[in-house]
């Protein structure tokens, strides 16, 4: 244990329970819900379930009227699917919603320009509708929904193409072969153009994967092994301002001058006051005084968490928290958090908590973290993000018994023995390199955009022009490579094909003209092999390409816990985070996107197709790809 850091967290935020100014709700009143677990039955190969979406009134806080949200089998989050590694699953998601839309969509304007850290988490992040009309669109919508099982090796029929949505009355049927190790997936719905709106209606729930590597382990089950789904909300208001209950969807038509534009664009992205674990808002837990297993979510749209354990006097708990696995499984040995847990929207992290040093007493989870902008610069201990605008940063509160307990677990020493640790040189030497591009947005396309990219001759092109880049650095072998933009738009053309079994590196760089982005790829866990920090100032936004080189400036930092495998991996303004994975467990046409929910359904998001090599060598179809060039 380190030296105690007391942290400082912006009002009202007193240890204490009861009711919060700006928020109308009493915290920690409610216990934290655990939502049932569903497991395929004994003798059934494949096992076949059935799970009906449908509206249901649920309650978030008992201070509030009951709220209605569209549900997995009548639960939001949904049930807890829980498999064994190999046990093929079929699911029939039926739609059988009925009613109008269940929340409210409002578009208020920002006040004022955004200051050095952006305008993102304060923006719109109070309750109430702030006198706007509610989005008559959004309000028509049709229950129009498909399932998404995030992180999932299966076929592209099966992995919920955005576009393959169904009305109510109708099914999809998706094949989870579950031949992965042992790890936290999620589902959650993926409609084209409206994910961020049913996901904030309600429809998400886990999905674990377990093995012989993990049995023996013997890590804390059963009522011990809690899913801790996190997201924020907001709450419409009564005329009188008293909050009804009623979901909230409250974004700010953001207006941002691009230097050397005349235009201006508007940025929507939703933050709620509002943070809700299990589908509660402000719940508590009580626990014994023994380890525990919490599979901890980051499911909000767009909202980035640093997450504390505080003691009753705001005093940091370091280490207290033990990472053991991340998004796609088990990592080689456990991670003390000595500071902040931070997660990304979709990203996981699998730990444990030893309650028994705190016998009788109340902790809190704490989020210090603001919106999507705030995650590059380290956290100052005892400081919350600048700019943070968090009207609430509490999360949850852990109620300890005083009864002993006699706990017979152990913190194992090495966790998953079968993991390697991925660099360049153990990839294939065949191995292939992509190239994409988070790039700020135009006066025609006001929102942040998604570049494919393909390495040229730079004599073939004209440099400076919209969609050249050019790089220098170690992903390049410390060459000037020239990139030309080979896609922007969903609705463009494929052009990523990959051969089935290939591995391949993919290389994020993000133009800071916007926030930190989560990029996810459908199919593949990968691992991170490098974040390098690059100076961008040569991209020009009114050309919307690179006048000189995007140089090298320094290497960042990938935290010991972000180093086991993972399909969602965050991408701070600056930088390029190359990963490294093989394209294995399925067939078909995918999609890769920033899971930001609101720039996803903008656009940025990007199919790609995995096919047999066989099928490759007479349909040609592997453009846009390099080989290796430098070590990463």
């Amino acid at each position: 244990m380190t030296e105690t850091t007391r942290l400082t967290v912006p009002a009202p935020s007193p240890p204490t329970i009861g009711p919060q100014a700006g928020t109308g709700l009493t915290k920690f009143l409610d216990p934290v819900r655990i939502p049932p677990v569903l497991r395929p039955g004994p003798g059934q190969h494949p096992h076949h379930m059935t799970i009906e979406l449908r509206a249901t009134k649920v309650s978030l806080h008992s201070e509030l009227p009951p709220t209605t949200l569209w549900t997995y089998a009548g639960h939001s989050p949904g049930p807890t699917i829980e498999v064994r590694r190999g046990q093929p699953v079929h699911v029939t998601w039926r739609n059988e919603i009925s009613g109008r839309y269940p929340l409210v969509a409002v578009e208020v304007e920002a006040p004022g320009p955004p200051g050095p850290e952006g305008p993102f988490p304060q923006v719109g992040n109070t309750p109430g509708r702030d006198g706007a009309q509610p989005n008559q669109d959004i309000a028509n919508l049709p229950p129009w929904t498909v399932v998404h099982l995030h992180g999932a090796r299966t076929d592209g029929s099966n992995d919920g193409l955005p576009e393959n949505a169904v009305l109510p009355g109708r099914a999809q049927v998706a094949e989870y072969a579950n031949d992965q190790q042992a790890t936290t997936l999620w589902y959650h719905d993926h409609a084209m153009g409206i994910t961020r709106l049913n996901v904030v209606s309600g429809l998400f729930g886990m999905y674990l994967i377990r093995d012989e590597e993990e049995d023996k382990l013997h890590l804390p089950g059963g009522e011990y092994e809690i899913p801790l789904i996190i997201c924020d909300r907001n709450l419409d208001t009564d005329p009188a301002g008293r909050l009804t209950g009623q979901l909230l969807y409250k974004v700010a038509n953001l207006k941002i001058d691009i230097p050397g534009l005349p235009e201006t664009r508007s940025l929507l992205q939703f933050f709620g006051p509002y943070t809700s674990v299990n589908g509660v808002i402000w719940p508590h837990l009580d626990v014994a005084a023994r380890w525990y297993r919490f599979r901890i979510l980051n499911a909000s749209n767009g909202r980035f968490y640093r997450l504390f354990l505080l003691d009753e006097h705001d005093n940091v708990l370091p280490g207290a928290i033990k990472q053991i696995g991340t998004d796609q499984g088990l990592l080689p040995e456990p991670v003390s958090i000595e500071g902040e847990l931070t997660l990304a929207p979709a990203e996981r992290a699998d730990v444990l908590i030893d309650f028994s040093a705190f016998r009788g007493r109340h902790l809190r989870l704490v989020n210090t973290g603001g919106g999507a902008i705030n995650v590059n610069p380290p956290i100052v201990p005892g400081q919350t993000d600048p700019g943070a605008g968090l009207v609430e940063p509490d999360v949850m509160q852990f109620r300890v018994s005083s009864a002993p307990v006699h706990d017979r677990f152990e913190l194992p020493k090495k966790l998953s023995r079968s993991f390697v640790r991925l660099t360049h040189d153990s990839l294939p030497h065949d191995h292939g390199h992509r190239w994409v591009v988070t790039a700020p947005g135009s006066p025609a396309i006001p929102h942040p955009e998604l570049w494919e990219m393909a390495e040229v001759d730079p004599a073939t092109v004209t440099i400076p022009s919209d969609g050249i880049i050019q790089v220098q650095g170690p992903a390049t072998g410390n060459n000037v490579i020239t990139l030309r933009r080979v896609a922007r738009r969903y609705e463009d053309a494929s052009t990523f094909s990959v051969e089935h079994g290939a591995w391949e590196i993919w290389n994020f760089l993000n133009i800071p003209i916007g926030p930190a982005h989560p990029m996810h790829i459908h199919l593949v866990g990968f691992q991170a092999l490098s974040r390098h920090i690059y100076h961008t100032e040569s991209f020009d936004p009114q050309i919307h390409g690179s006048k000189t080189p995007i140089v090298f400036d320094r290497t960042g930092t990938l935290d010991p816990n972000e180093q086991g495998w993972k399909d969602t991996i965050r991408v701070n303004p600056g930088e390029m985070v190359s990963v490294a994975g093989q394209f294995v467990g399925g067939t078909g046409r995918y999609v890769y996107h920033c899971h930001l929910l609101d720039h996803e359904d903008e656009g940025m998001m990007r199919s790609f197709v995995v096919m047999p090599g066989e099928v490759m060598k007479l349909t040609d179809a592997m453009p846009h790809m390099t080989m290796p060039v430098a070590a990463v």
